[in-house]
């Protein structure tokens, strides 16, 4: 049984909490950087409650990456500083945090920021080339096995972009403040996002405004609520950041959210870097030129799943994708990387169902039918639901 980064936490386990090793041996891959227990301090000494890291690191980077950028253009609207954000991430002079970019930036140099999620060297379409995926796995008890923790790098670096950007303006320019908004989840399918991320944003504003700010002025942060796609919350919040004056919208995490945004966003000149949103759709997007991430697309994680799957000697392969762009982008990427290493067509069946069906009998029945060596469930909190009806077919975790 396998998932992958949208239900491999312990959220799902907390599901299962009556029923112990209903996910034992359940693996999968998460977008994960080994953040060392520095960052991972630093956080908590902004929330104390935090148990999940994950995507706490892309969040930070996103900041730092936005104020770099906008100093180097010398200004805090995103169509002036957008084209000078892939630079920042390969090719200057190393740094690894603001205050270090800041002292290359102030002597004139090219910033090659290397943050906490570690080398990003974006590609033209203003992503990473290269990524770090963790390796997860449930114990008996329905928890992340931390000691079984494995970290996985995708991509190449020789796939980054070249161009560095425009020049850039003499050191010392100032000007308006860069404001930042977020979409952070904090209702919906994705909430057990939201808490690392705020507090991820949190520190790097203050990182920022400690080490002098951005244009001589100090970082404005205004936070909102992405919910998820089932609501028009993320549209809401978005309309408000933007009339709050954002430059930069930080978010959101899913993707399908990101699609319902980004139009209205990039259309009115500003920025959107995403620390989660991994559909291939947003790749070749038109954005303006204003649409980030700091996450690969899902053609880096399909290729971790596939030698995760293909690794563990599986013959056949069951997926269920939920019916949204990261679901069905991950499944087709994970069976076409499946392919390419040698199983058949005939071998994988992948079926997509609604997050929001009253049940998954129907995918459960055919799953049952095929009866594969493995199955990859890519969803989110609905995967509860799908693994007790595999569970009860004996074609679960619990086989």
């Amino acid at each position: 049984m396998y998932g992958a980064d949208g239900n491999m936490n312990n959220g799902l386990g907390e599901d299962f909490a009556d029923s112990p090793g209903a996910l034992a041996g359940m693996r999968g891959t998460v977008l994960l950087t080994d953040i060392g227990p520095e960052f991972r301090e630093r956080l908590l000494g902004v929330d104390p409650s935090l148990t999940n890291f994950n995507t706490a690191a892309e969040t930070y980077d996103a900041v730092v990456i936005a104020s770099l950028a906008a100093q180097l253009a010398g200004s805090n609207e995103a169509t002036v500083w957008g084209p000078y954000v892939n630079g920042v991430t390969f090719g200057g002079e190393a740094c690894t945090t603001f205050a270090e970019c800041s002292e290359v930036v102030a002597g004139g140099g090219n910033p090659d920021y290397d943050g906490v999620n570690g080398p990003l060297a974006f590609t033209e379409p203003g992503e990473p080339s290269v990524a770090s995926f963790a390796i997860e796995s449930f114990t008996e008890d329905g928890t992340i096995d931390e000691d079984a923790r494995e970290f996985v790098q995708a991509g190449d670096i020789d796939d980054a972009a070249t161009d560095e950007g425009p020049a850039p303006a003499a050191p010392g320019t100032t000007g308006a403040p860069l404001v930042i908004g977020s979409l952070t989840p904090q209702t919906g399918s994705l909430a057990y996002q939201g808490p690392q991320q705020i507090a991820a944003l949190t520190l790097a504003v203050t990182d920022v405004n400690a080490a002098g700010g951005v244009l001589g002025n100090p970082v404005q942060l205004n936070t909102g609520d992405s919910g998820d796609a089932s609501t028009d919350t993320a549209t809401q919040t978005a309309d408000r950041l933007l009339q709050q004056g954002a430059n930069v919208i930080v978010g959101a995490s899913s993707s399908g959210v990101t699609l319902t945004v980004i139009d209205a966003v990039t259309q009115a000149g500003v920025a959107m870097i995403s620390p989660a949103s991994t559909s291939d759709r947003l790749t070749d997007y038109a954005d303006n030129g204003l649409f980030f991430r700091t996450v690969p697309p899902d053609t880096l994680q399909a290729r971790a799943l596939a030698d995760l799957i293909g690794g563990d000697g599986n013959n056949t392969v069951g997926i269920l994708a939920l019916n949204d762009p990261y679901g069905t982008g991950l499944a087709d990427n994970t069976a076409a990387d499946l392919v390419s290493d040698g199983l058949g067509e005939d071998s994988i069946r992948s079926l997509v169902y609604d997050p929001t069906a009253a049940n998954f009998d129907s995918e459960i029945s055919q799953m049952v039918e095929f009866n594969p060596d493995a199955i990859l469930v890519i969803g989110f909190e609905e995967t509860s639901r799908i693994i007790e009806g595999l569970n009860a077919q004996g074609i679960g975790p619990q086989r």
